[in-house]
């Protein structure tokens, strides 16, 4: 045991390392996050989900240079992403509205500028829909119409749209 940690003593080293500064990084990015959700207001669920995103991709940055620190090639890292990729691609292409949904949820925690209980106004040829926002998700966001139905709406439409903030006095009536 002692000959396994003399011989690999600088991979663990290295190891240790790497994950060490990739948690403070990531414990500063979630930090971040909190921060920006709370100043904005965000559903605590959403902030979460966000941090969530932020952990798995430290994580997947920290294998990807433990692959290095063990000594696996360039090469076989190509081979190994590209089948990854190819597989991923043809289950995506087929789903492509839930990829672009969740990047839609994620562009929305930084930059959208309603959030929970705003009375907002969808301007769509097909749905024009005026309700108040009851929840945002990954993928969709619930709206409640004045006549009570509850509508889903898919994230990435409602960036592709304009919408406007409808003041509470001019719903009502």
């Amino acid at each position: 045991m002692i000959d396994f940690f003399n011989t690999n003593r600088e991979h663990i080293i290295n190891t240790i390392l790497v994950f060490g500064i990739l948690f403070v990084i990531q414990f500063i990015a979630n930090l971040v996050v909190r921060k920006i959700g709370r100043s904005r207001r965000k559903n605590k669920a959403r902030i979460k989900l966000v941090k969530r995103y932020v952990s798995i991709t430290f994580f997947l940055i920290a294998l990807l240079i433990e692959a290095f620190i063990l000594g696996v090639e360039v090469k076989d890292l190509i081979v190994l992403f590209s089948s990854v990729f190819a597989i991923l691609g043809i289950t995506l292409f087929a789903n492509w509205s839930i990829l672009s949904n969740v990047t839609s949820g994620i562009i929305m925690f930084f930059s959208f500028p309603y959030k929970i209980g705003d009375k907002i106004h969808i301007h769509d040829k097909e749905h024009e829909v005026i309700g108040i926002i009851e929840d945002i998700h990954s993928f969709q966001i619930h709206i409640r119409k004045s006549n009570g139905e509850l509508m889903t709406y898919p994230n990435n439409l409602l960036l592709q749209k304009a919408v406007t903030l409808v003041e509470k006095d001019a719903f009502d009536k």
